[in-house]
């Protein structure tokens, strides 16, 4: 992938060592689902995970990381982060919290460091995607280096 240009997350990844592959997908902007993405890329939905950022009551701002065919379940997310309650930020305020716009938010490289949540199902892949951080672009990784370089705990998220 000469000519793909490399984004925050990916230049991070490679500054750290780690192994990944950018993969490219055609971005619909009427359908941002990861069903999408995972037709689009001819994957296991299951591997293709959603970057989602909550609030939690008494912690603020925290990242879960789940399948994209699954819904984050928020007492599961909440109880993960050490609060009681938390709900999805508001779109509006997903870029000037992380950096990233609905579609591309990644994991890797926020604006902050959150607590970041994997679901439990990562690591039953040799490799799963999540967001390069731009519509269009997806990171193929292996979930226990990514997991591992962001600190992030495995817990389960899904309903």
């Amino acid at each position: 992938m000469a000519n793909t240009p490399k984004t925050n997350a990916a230049r991070l990844l490679e500054t750290a060592g780690i192994d990944f592959k950018l993969v490219t997908y055609t971005v619909d902007p009427d359908n941002l689902a990861a069903d999408h993405v995972a037709s689009q890329l001819g994957e296991d939905i299951n591997r293709v995970f959603k970057t989602l950022v909550l609030k939690g009551e008494r912690c603020g701002y925290f990242v879960c990381v789940v399948p994209g065919n699954c819904e984050v379940d928020l007492k599961k997310a909440a109880k993960a982060a050490g609060d009681k309650k938390a709900d999805l930020i508001a779109m509006k305020d997903l870029l000037p919290t992380t950096g990233y716009v609905r579609g591309g938010c990644s994991p890797i490289g926020m604006k902050k460091t959150f607590p970041t949540f994997f679901h439990s199902t990562a690591t039953d892949f040799n490799k799963i995607y999540v967001s390069a951080g731009v519509r269009g672009m997806q990171i193929a990784i292996e979930p226990t280096a990514l997991i591992n370089y962001i600190g992030a705990t495995i817990t389960d998220l899904t309903k």
